[in-house]
């Protein structure tokens, strides 16, 4: 298993893959603790949770520089990364317990209510692009909630997995409560298996999410999927077109470009898309591009050689279906996997740049007549994970997210993920919720109590 700096190429380190042995040592931890884990007290969990979050702030500057070297996301943004991630703890320390308490429901019984009780650990399968994230805001519910947590990484952040794991133990949680498998993606059917897995969350790709789902499924385990998206970004024709370029470059070329909830298609009506494909062309051009751990830099690399190659075929393929390039449309010729930022014109939702997702700082234009045209092609796509509306009428705004296809639709704001809100998508972008109120109940029993 290697860790290679995107930014040069250069190997980091190499690591040995967990043996059939360790994996099971590690799987019996995780259920021993559980064991224990789930009787421990709401503010026993919520006091490891703020020192898991203390240790993320103490360290913050250290694991930015690894999540750099791994997979070359500007260094402003691995910084921000760790807040986030330590906001997230402190969220559920705060919140967790109120979010399960049992909820009570008048019956004909003496007493009657619900209650949310742990279901045991849980496998996350995490990707690389935001190592740290994706993970926490699956972990921190699950743990306040009394599970124990046993991460998969992507195999080119291992030592992100490692360092996350080092961040629990630093903190003070107790053998077992966090794992980490140093495990290729061939050994995660037995572990989904397994008697001592209780349940699986995945963060990635459409077809990785098929075969967890059915591998979950075969074992009847309850699972939660975060998948791929092609987000919807609509620029109606009142909208403040010069905000909605510079936010919507700003989505666009978020981690690199390299997130699934980055604006992807651009819907602008005909009455603004020539004024919008020129201010954001202005602002695509005006970004630095260069080492992720310069402060100005705000463009990396991508995250391997075969990211980029695969991104610069998509924009190939879709200018020889008909779109124009406007800007980009280029590896750069420099060491590193780094790609120009791109810019296409008068997509069609059949062209690859429409009906594929782009993992990278690739923005496709699609015009439309009207806000009804606007709402139909945003809803055809296979992706439903979030959009992006901008109009200046706020009524208008909420009128069109009713009717836009996505687990989340935000009007004249950029699609984020937030501790306090449920975060996840229908259709080929995934099942199940995490955040919020909601997601801290996705891996609980919902157990009726009935006393007469």
């Amino acid at each position: 298993m290697e860790s290679v700096n995107p930014t040069t190429g250069a190997t980091l380190e190499t690591y040995d893959e967990h043996d059939g042995a360790e994996v099971d040592r590690r799987l019996g931890a995780s259920w021993d603790r559980w064991a224990s884990w789930r009787g421990t007290s709401f503010g026993e969990r919520a006091e490891l949770l703020r020192d898991v979050a203390d240790t993320l702030e103490k360290r913050r500057d250290e694991l930015a520089r690894l999540m750099v070297q791994e997979m070359g996301k500007p260094i402003t943004a691995a910084r921000s990364e760790v807040e986030k991630c330590a906001w997230v703890c402190r969220y559920y320390a705060d919140h967790g317990e109120d979010h399960l308490r049992h909820d009570v429901i008048e019956t004909d019984a003496r007493t009657s209510y619900v209650r949310f009780d742990p279901l045991g650990p849980l496998l996350a399968i995490m990707p690389w692009n935001f190592p740290f994230w994706q993970l926490f805001r699956a972990a921190a519910p699950s743990i306040m909630a009394g599970n124990t947590v046993v991460l998969k990484h992507a195999s080119n952040v291992p030592g992100c997995a490692l360092e996350i794991e080092r961040v629990f133990a630093d903190s003070g949680a107790p053998d077992g409560l966090f794992q980490t498998l140093l495990v290729g993606s061939s050994a995660i059917g037995d572990v989904i298996g397994d008697d001592r897995i209780r349940a699986v969350t995945l963060t990635g790709s459409v077809g990785a999410g098929r075969k967890v789902a059915a591998q979950a499924g075969e074992a009847l385990k309850k699972f939660v999927l975060e998948l791929g998206g092609s987000d919807a970004f609509l620029v109606l024709d009142d909208a403040d077109v010069a905000r909605a370029a510079e936010v919507g470059v700003q989505s666009r070329l978020i981690n690199n470009g390299e997130s699934c909830i980055a604006a992807k298609r651009f819907i602008v009506a005909d009455a603004v898309a020539d004024e919008f494909v020129e201010r954001f062309r202005a602002e695509l051009e005006s970004r630095t591009i260069g080492d992720p751990m310069d402060e100005d830099t705000d463009v990396g690399p991508l995250a391997r050689d075969d990211l980029r190659d695969d991104l610069h075929d998509q924009v190939r393929r879709s200018v020889d279906e008909g779109a124009r390039l406007v800007t980009g449309g280029t590896s750069l010729d420099r060491e590193g996997y780094f790609y120009a930022p791109t810019l296409l014109d008068g997509v069609t939702p059949e062209m690859t740049a429409a009906a594929e997702e782009t993992f990278g700082p690739v923005a496709a234009v699609l015009r439309v007549a009207d806000e009804d045209e606007a709402v139909r092609v945003a809803n055809d796509s296979e992706f439903g994970l979030g959009a992006s509306i901008w109009t200046e009428d706020r009524d208008r705004g909420e009128r069109v997210a009713a009717r836009i296809e996505a687990g989340c639709v935000f009007v004249n704001q950029l699609v984020k993920s937030d501790p306090r809100v449920p975060f996840g998508g229908i259709k080929s972008s995934g099942i199940g919720r995490e955040l919020g109120s909601y997601g801290i109940k996705e891996f609980t029993n919902t157990k009726t109590v009935w006393v007469e």
